[in-house]
């Protein structure tokens, strides 16, 4: 039986996220979807989700999904076998964006949850084409199910998330890092570094898609899995 595996979405996003890539991959393995809405740090998420997890797993997160994902292999990379990170980032939060983020809880707070997903997605989240407004609308009921309180507790995770670079280098198991084309939010140039950071890492650019390639991209998304997986 092939070894399970753990996916780990993004900020206010929810199993829908990986709905196609739960679809193809869980007919030949154990599925497990973890759940980053219970803490507020980064570190307590990861041991959250390790509790929860197989005894050793393949480990793939998108965006928050994937700053989690880093935790994990730095609290225990024996149990991770291989590792996929998707339109993510391994540095710590800028002072700057941290102090953005202290506006939007308040808003959000105040009962602006969607406005505020709105606002940040237009720019920074999806690639332009006729899918676009489809995968919006889900982002946006992802988040309106989770509420206020995971915004606020996701976004503290965020603002004081380590810098896991150095945990990079010491990664020695298969490694995918991908990304779609149009993300502004993740580019391209973060990837590169991350696929530099971990020896051996195959780096996989998406077309047509940006922030959340496994919503807009689906089918090259599981091609890629299916190569890192051994499928």
């Amino acid at each position: 039986m092939a070894e399970p595996l753990v996916l780990i979405p993004g900020l206010m996003c929810d199993g829908r996220l990986f709905g196609p890539q739960i679809t193809e991959f869980g007919r030949g393995r154990a599925v497990h979807l973890a759940n980053i809405t219970r803490a507020a740090t980064v570190p307590a998420l990861a041991a959250q989700v390790l509790e929860e997890a197989p005894a050793r797993f393949a480990l793939a997160g998108l965006s928050m999904g994937g700053i989690v994902a880093m935790e994990i292999m730095a609290q225990a990379p024996e149990r991770v076998t291989r590792l996929a990170l998707f339109d993510t980032n391994p540095k710590a939060e800028i002072a700057s964006v941290a102090a953005a983020r202290e506006p939007q809880i308040v808003a959000v707070q105040a009962g602006h949850l969607i406005r505020v997903m709105r606002d940040e997605m237009k720019p920074n989240y999806l690639a332009p084409g006729p899918g676009r407004a489809e995968v919006l609308d889900l982002v946006l009921d992802m988040a309106r199910r989770l509420g206020p309180d995971v915004f606020t507790a996701q976004s503290r995770a965020l603002q004081s998330r380590p810098d896991q670079q150095d945990t990079l280098r010491r990664v020695r198991v298969p490694s995918l890092i991908l990304c779609g084309a149009h993300d502004a939010l993740c580019p391209l140039h973060r990837h590169e570094l991350m696929a530099d950071l971990i020896p051996d890492a195959r780096l996989v650019v998406v077309p047509g898609a940006g922030h959340l390639p496994t919503l807009e991209q689906p089918d090259a998304v599981n091609s890629a899995m299916q190569d890192w997986l051994g499928a």
